[in-house]
């Protein structure tokens, strides 16, 4: 066997790396579930109203309505979750969940040096995917800010070789092309002294037991000011980790919610915080759910939708259900992230879809091609999903409806099967508030030639018993992803537009 020796500049290189190898090795996860983020207990924490009955009424400024109503019609945004955690590539919640020390996960900052990173590269793609926003994630809860921030040196330009400021290089390239920029914050901090007493995560890093909680709020409000001062217009703040010492009274939810208000009165508040809306806030945030579902098990038993308000639904590309990098580059199937952009659509909220690209500054070639792919169905449908309202009729098992003026569209996501489990040659489907008399005429935007040729008789509307109205639809004209009617109506007809 010919042996093959080292070039001379490897082994300096490979002591470097053998820290991060060890720390690697140390922290393997047991199980794939591991990166996933910690379940809060849904009936955990206050459930009133905090002091908000002590409150002046809420009354958002005129700019801030503006910016609700342009938010209503997004409906497609970037979530980027990225920061020092995607050096280990096991997602964002690596600290908690493995029981790290921060003295051994501080190591990362040696490690993490982006050096591929393109801010221009991130935002034309998140533009030619149809999105018209981007929510980044400026500081998780490893407390890892992703700007030059002056309140500690666990930052991006401080910590790293790299030495850049993250957040002013987006920010500058979504004003250059048109895209609006949200900022995550995640008041939520596992590195910090003063933050104390504890929650229930990130317990086990190695933190004094003692702190200030009311320094630890004051450190927060600073951080705030400096993005809400510094880095330009910001279209809203998204708060994440509230949740993890539930009580608005504890946080003094209206101190920070003031000050987000008086220095940029136009940004829209978000709270993560799986309850209803609270003083001060302008949108509704869902997280892995369409508002009012609860699958994933994150909702309080208290929320309730508040439909006068903006809605989003947050979820990710990840086929592993991560929202930071993994060493698994798989996407969901095109099918599944379409379906979660319409079903969004049909339940009036926005969808914020989700990348974490990796430790160097790329988002990976898979996740690209997925978000290319949807922009090119954008690209054929986009009438029928953004810039749309939901409804009129509610969302059913087998699809969404959604609407503009004088057109509704029918999305047909669930072909009905027999008990066999072949599709039936047609389907039958309720419209409750879409009124019989209203209908004008009907196509099918998704049965386009040469693949699909539509036929008078694939869709007819009927009333049933009761007097609701009815289509049936021949399966010869289903789509592969979504069966997408047109149909043209009399609004003066009584189109009753409430989900």
């Amino acid at each position: 066997m010919k042996m093959v020796g080292m070039r001379g500049g490897s082994i300096p290189v490979l002591l470097l790396l053998l820290p991060l190898l060890l720390l690697f090795l140390n922290h393997r996860p047991a199980l794939a579930d591991n990166i996933l983020p910690v379940i809060p207990d849904a009936f955990a924490g206050d459930m009133d109203d905090g002091m908000v009955d002590e409150l002046p009424e809420y009354v958002p400024s005129a700019g801030n309505l503006k910016q609700r109503a342009w938010f209503r019609s997004a409906g497609l945004g970037m979530f980027i979750h990225w920061g020092v955690y995607s050096v280990l590539g096991r997602g964002e919640w690596v600290l908690n969940n493995e029981r790290m020390k921060m003295s051994d996960y501080e190591q990362l900052r040696g490690h993490f040096h982006p050096s591929n990173f393109n801010a221009t590269e991130w935002v034309l793609l998140a533009k030619s995917a149809g999105m018209s926003y981007i929510t980044f994630t400026s500081k998780h809860h490893d407390g890892f800010c992703m700007w030059h921030t002056k309140q500690t040196r666990w930052n991006i330009v401080d910590a790293t070789s790299y030495g850049q400021d993250i957040l002013r290089q987006l920010a500058e390239a979504c004003r250059e092309h048109g895209l609006k920029l949200f900022v995550y914050y995640s008041p939520l901090d596992w590195s910090h002294p003063d933050y104390f007493p504890r929650g229930f995560t990130g317990t086990e890093t190695g933190r004094p037991a003692g702190g200030n909680w009311s320094e630890y709020l004051a450190y927060m409000h600073r951080q705030l000011e400096e993005i809400l001062s510094e880095y330009g217009e910001i279209a809203g703040i998204w708060l994440d980790g509230w949740w993890d010492k539930p009580s608005h009274e504890t946080w003094r939810t209206e101190e920070t919610y003031k000050l987000i208000h008086r220095l940029q009165p136009n940004a829209l508040i978000g709270n993560n915080h799986h309850r209803s809306p609270y003083w001060g806030e302008d949108m509704q945030i869902f997280e892995k759910d369409a508002p009012g579902e609860n699958t994933q098990g994150y909702a309080h038993s208290s929320l309730q939708v508040d439909s006068s308000l903006p809605l989003e639904t947050c979820d990710t590309l990840h086929a592993n259900g991560a929202w930071g990098y993994t060493g698994d580059h798989t996407p969901k199937p095109m099918e599944h992230v379409v379906r979660m952009l319409v079903r969004s659509a049909g339940f009036d909220a926005n969808l914020l879809l989700n990348v974490g690209p990796m430790p160097t500054g790329d988002i990976q070639p898979e996740f690209q091609q997925s978000l290319q792919l949807l922009g090119a169905w954008l690209g054929q449908y986009r009438e029928s999903v953004l810039g749309t309202r939901g409804g009129p009729s509610p969302p059913a098992p087998w699809g969404v409806t959604t609407r503009r003026q004088g057109i509704v569209y029918i999305h047909i996501l669930e072909w009905a099967r027999g008990a066999d489990g072949e599709n039936l040659p047609q389907m039958r489907i309720p419209l409750p508030r879409l009124a019989f008399e209203s209908i004008l005429g009907a196509e099918v935007m998704s049965c386009q030639p040469p693949l699909c040729h539509q036929e008078t008789s694939d869709v007819q509307f009927s009333k049933d018993s009761t007097g609701i109205t009815e289509v049936e639809v021949q399966e010869g004209v289903r789509d592969e992803y979504d069966t997408i009617i047109k149909v043209s109506i009399d609004d003066k007809q009584g189109v009753k537009t409430e989900l």
